[in-house]
């Protein structure tokens, strides 16, 4: 196996290094990122910064703009965007647009691409992706689906309640899932001003790097044409898998990013603190906190890499991911909690970037299948194949 990269991946890999720490980092003090995500003109102004650079959907295929990167390659730049939390913003890759330009590159017609990838993917519009429901609909168990989508001549009329929908202010569009009358799962796809698609309230949470916050949406008859169905009906929960497998990976790659800036900042501050006598790092206590980290880290990357390569080499790579998943959001939350540790007071404030990555990454483990839902779903596999290497 040969874990080297390309001379022209390595250069793509310092230009995008050159930008977020040149371009990015100085704005992450910028009023506009609010609580809710950075606001849309802040955004705008980041996605221009990349697109000077010619970054932006990095992931997207030539022909709608992006630069046709494979899955290693994303996780090299995704992984060097990720460095700062504005950094996925700008390129244009953070969730759930990333997903969403996926599955429609994947699965929309060609009229559906011109009229909701394109633009997308040029960073002019923001999407967002309805699946989530309250108990007792579905959440992790997505055959629990409410929503409803019944079919009236040439249209379906979708109700339901959907809530934790990422970036659903300010999107132009929803992916919306929803079962038909015969309980099967059909995706739509819905401009955001249809009538009856209503954006009940923002949800409060832990994260605030992702734009247009989290929300409850409600749809209340909701007429959407049968062209406009992404794929084919009935086969939603499989156009999910289309979408979440590499999704659960590229958060693998961005929170990767992050958690080395938190380990980096945490040893700057080991390497000069002098306390009893010696610098922080030559205490034992310390030194093996931030060993642990370059181990987590290191093992973190080598598992999205080898993931990566699956899916580039035609691989479902569903085990795999959901493997990667669970590892790198654990290792990830390990290094940033160590880094706090660390970092002691200043770890618990906004005297450094450390407290807001802590924040951000709690949530990794949950997004796109908790832990225990994947474990579980990997002991399942090993109930039916035994222990298969």
């Amino acid at each position: 196996m040969d874990f080297s990269l390309s001379p022209e991946l390595a250069e793509l890999q310092q230009r995008v290094r050159k930008f977020i720490r040149e371009k990015i980092v100085p704005l992450e003090g910028d009023s506009r990122q609010t609580h809710h995500g950075p606001t849309e003109e802040f955004r705008r102004e980041l996605v221009a910064l990349a697109a000077a650079e010619g970054l932006v959907a990095p992931h997207v295929g030539t022909e709608y703009g992006g630069m046709g990167l494979n899955h290693v390659a994303k996780a090299i730049v995704f992984e060097e965007a990720g460095y700062s939390l504005l950094g996925p913003v700008a390129l244009h890759i953070f969730a759930p647009d990333e997903g969403n330009m996926h599955l429609l590159e994947q699965v929309a017609s060609h009229e559906q691409k011109e009229r909701w990838l394109r633009p997308l993917a040029a960073g002019l519009t923001r999407s967002c992706f309805c699946m989530t429901e309250p108990a007792p609909g579905a959440g992790s168990d997505p055959a629990a689906m409410n929503t409803t989508a019944v079919k009236d001549g040439n249209h379906y009329v979708i109700n339901g309640t959907k809530w934790f929908i990422t970036g659903a202010y300010g999107a132009a569009f929803a992916i919306i899932m929803a079962k038909d009358e015969d309980g099967h799962a059909t995706m739509f796809l819905a401009d955001m001003d249809t009538p009856g698609i209503e954006i009940e309230r923002a949800m409060d949470s832990l994260d605030t790097a992702f734009a247009g916050g989290h929300a409850v949406v409600k749809f209340n008859n909701v007429r959407i044409p049968a062209s406009d169905i992404l794929g084919e009906p009935g086969k939603g929960f499989r156009y999910a898998q289309v979408r979440l497998a590499p999704a659960r990976l590229t958060h693998c790659m961005r929170w990767l990013g992050a958690a080395i800036r938190a380990h980096e900042i945490a040893t700057g501050y080991a390497l000069k603190r002098e306390v009893f006598g010696h610098k922080l790092i030559e205490h034992e206590g310390v030194g093996f906190q931030l060993a642990d980290n370059e181990m987590d880290i290191r093992m973190s990357r080598l598992s999205i890499w080898h993931t990566a390569s699956i899916l580039d080499n035609g691989g479902r790579g569903t085990v795999e991911s959901s493997m990667s998943k669970v590892f790198c959001s654990e290792a990830i939350w390990r290094v940033v909690d160590r880094c706090v540790q660390v970092l002691g007071g200043q770890g618990v404030t906004s005297e450094t970037l450390v407290a807001r990555i802590f924040t951000e990454v709690r949530g990794f483990r949950i997004y796109d299948g908790p832990s225990e839902v994947h474990r579980w779903s990997i002991a399942q596999r090993i109930a039916r194949n035994g222990a298969n290497w």
